[in-house]
């Protein structure tokens, strides 16, 4: 390829807008990384996650993902107790013991994640060494990789960044002939990634694969010719590991809204330098179905005044779509991490006037909140019932995670994310 373009700015705003980022370091109030299994064993269809934790982490899986006891889910949890942390037990011979079963019992699985959790990491147990021992011992049928899922230093979101940062070094490489290839990465429901997969291939973008994939054995190739597309904003460490794979990322606002999908789409577009008129021809039905969703909710969202807490690092580009689709006021955004990089697309578009706080100190943030007043609050479930029962209005942040959001033909679920808690409100308020 040898277009040369610009960074995609949407119309009418410049690049060089800076709204003010303040940091705070202090409480937090947080999911922890485990939460990512979540969502992710569904996508990978033949992967298994062992969570190696106490019983805290087994009853936090069980409780967010809402399955049922006699249901046969794709993770579980190797229970340290009280013999492994007093030394009377091995716990590497435990572990090896509880893999053995559970692949002999589930042989369906080709991919096993082992995943740490704040107990492995206090007892220092060495899960990479034993990723790598046990998948010596189950070659070729099954592949073991490690990552961290603890909530020591981390918010729920950066589960899914380290597993997915965990596949990238067994990657394929790409043949020395490859075409350029594009690869989205970030967890995507089917029905999402599908309608992806229509508008790329309208445009003549491909090949186009998937990071992670449905199945482990469809893991794409990676090398010099890889462009890629973030689908989520917390993926700093996957797109790091990419890029020391040799793979350019396209940087872009996320594909949240009308308008941020279009920006999205059109930073694989340029790459590929498709005509402006068959990249219009492409997405302009979809985009005009998204605007016609959009309105429906604008009426119930514009002027209204929403306050950020930190909690799944969606907030920046969540609190852009807000912004400028449905008429919203930002009093204030808070991110737990703010990669500047990653997110730099999205901090041109925000008002000049709102404040980003990186990080979090509890008590003044919740001392900002009241004082605001606003009308809708977004923030983690550990703080939401309290501030409902204090009269605020919130929106789960959780929520906009295990939703699908993405893209065109989800714009106006989005929205209504944000307009149901103020239409409950008022409901009840009558």
């Amino acid at each position: 390829m040898t277009c040369v373009t610009a960074p995609v700015v949407m119309q009418g705003l410049a690049a060089s807008r800076q709204p003010a980022i303040r940091h705070e370091r202090g409480q937090r109030q947080v999911f922890c990384g485990l939460t990512g299994i979540v969502w992710l064993h569904r996508k990978m269809q033949d992967a298994f996650f062992l969570v190696v934790g106490s019983r805290t982490c087994a009853h936090l899986l069980q409780s967010a993902a809402g399955v049922m006891i006699f249901a046969e889910p794709r993770f579980g949890t190797a229970i340290i107790d009280e013999r492994d942390l007093a030394g009377l037990a091995d716990a590497n011979d435990e572990l090896d013991r509880a893999v053995g079963d559970l692949l002999a019992r589930r042989p369906d699985v080709r991919l096993l994640f082992l995943v740490g959790s704040c107990p492995s990491e206090v007892i220092k147990l060495d899960l990479s060494r034993a990723a790598a021992r046990l998948s010596a011992t189950f070659a070729p049928d099954v592949r073991v990789l490690h990552y961290s899922g603890s909530g020591i230093e981390t918010t729920f979101t950066d589960g899914e960044d380290a597993c997915l940062a965990s596949l990238v070094p067994g990657l394929p490489a790409e043949p020395l002939t490859a075409a350029p290839s594009l690869l989205i990465v970030g967890a995507l429901p089917d029905v999402v990634e599908d309608q992806f997969c229509r508008l790329f291939a309208a445009m003549g973008i491909g090949p186009v694969g998937f990071l992670p994939p449905r199945q482990s054995r469809q893991l794409p190739a990676v090398g010099a010719q890889t462009r890629f597309l973030l689908a989520q904003p917390f993926l700093d460490a996957t797109a790091r590991a990419l890029e020391g794979r040799g793979a350019r990322w396209l940087a872009a606002p996320f594909p949240f809204g009308a308008e941020g999908t279009t920006a999205w789409l059109r930073a694989a577009a340029d790459a590929w330098c498709v005509d402006p008129g068959r990249f219009r021809q492409a997405t302009q039905a979809s985009e005009e179905r998204a605007r016609h969703a959009l309105a429906r909710h604008r009426a119930q969202l514009a002027g209204k005044r929403v306050f950020f807490f930190p909690d799944s690092q969606l907030e920046v580009p969540l609190a852009r779509f807000l912004w400028r689709e449905l008429g919203v006021d930002l009093i204030e955004v808070g991110t737990p991490y703010l990669h500047r990089r990653r997110h730099a697309a999205e901090i041109a578009l925000l008002p000049d006037d709102v404040p980003i706080w990186e990080g979090q100190h509890l008590e003044r943030q919740l001392d900002r909140c009241r004082a605001a007043q606003p009308d809708l609050v977004v923030c983690g479930l550990g703080l939401a019932n309290p501030l409902e029962a204090e009269g605020m209005t919130t929106k789960w942040s959780i929520e906009l995670v295990f939703t699908p959001i993405h893209g065109y033909e989800q714009a106006g679920d989005l929205a209504a994310l944000f307009a149901r808690p103020l239409l409950r409100k008022q409901r009840l308020e009558v």
